[in-house]
């Protein structure tokens, strides 16, 4: 048994959460599923034998999925920001969300099939919309505020203005 990490971030699924960590560990670097556990016996959302939890890592982060049942869903008060390099990089994962049963939304968020919410962000949109420029800050969370998917090439053109 390995000991936990100090600080773990618990998802709340209903029933697939072991789907969504090897979702998760095939689409992001640093992601891995490190445990399948089973429940020892019967639980409001199962039976003994079921998956009861899972331990997966996000990018580097900690994470328990637990098979809690349909009481709680995810919500947008919960997200994972992903900081992008590049518009490949942007697209790739963007778009292994959204084309995995996700929807889109609006300035770089995205939701995957189980309604847990992802901002994939390129570092030039940070970049640019905390400019000490107040003028090059407001042209870019202009052009982000127009955008779904966030487009490098159309946040540049918006600070050249």
């Amino acid at each position: 048994m390995t000991t936990p990490a100090k600080n773990t971030i618990c998802l709340w699924y209903d029933g697939c959460a072991e789907e969504a960590a090897n979702f998760y560990a095939s689409v992001f670097p640093d992601s891995s599923v490190e445990a399948v556990n089973h429940a020892p016996g019967d639980f409001p959302a199962g039976k003994q034998g079921d998956v009861l939890t899972v331990e997966f890592t996000v990018l580097g982060i900690p994470c328990l999925g637990l098979n809690g049942g349909p009481a709680f869903k995810h919500d947008e008060a919960f997200s994972f920001q992903v900081a992008t390099v590049d518009q490949a990089e942007t697209d790739r994962y963007w778009d292994a969300i959204v084309s995995n049963g996700g929807q889109e939304s609006a300035c770089g968020w995205c939701k995957d099939k189980w309604g847990l919410s992802w901002q994939i962000t390129p570092i030039a949109l940070t970049q640019a919309v905390t400019s000490s420029d107040p003028e090059v800050a407001k042209r870019a969370f202009d052009a982000m505020m127009q955008m779904k998917k966030i487009d490098i090439a159309a946040i540049e053109s918006a600070i050249r203005k």
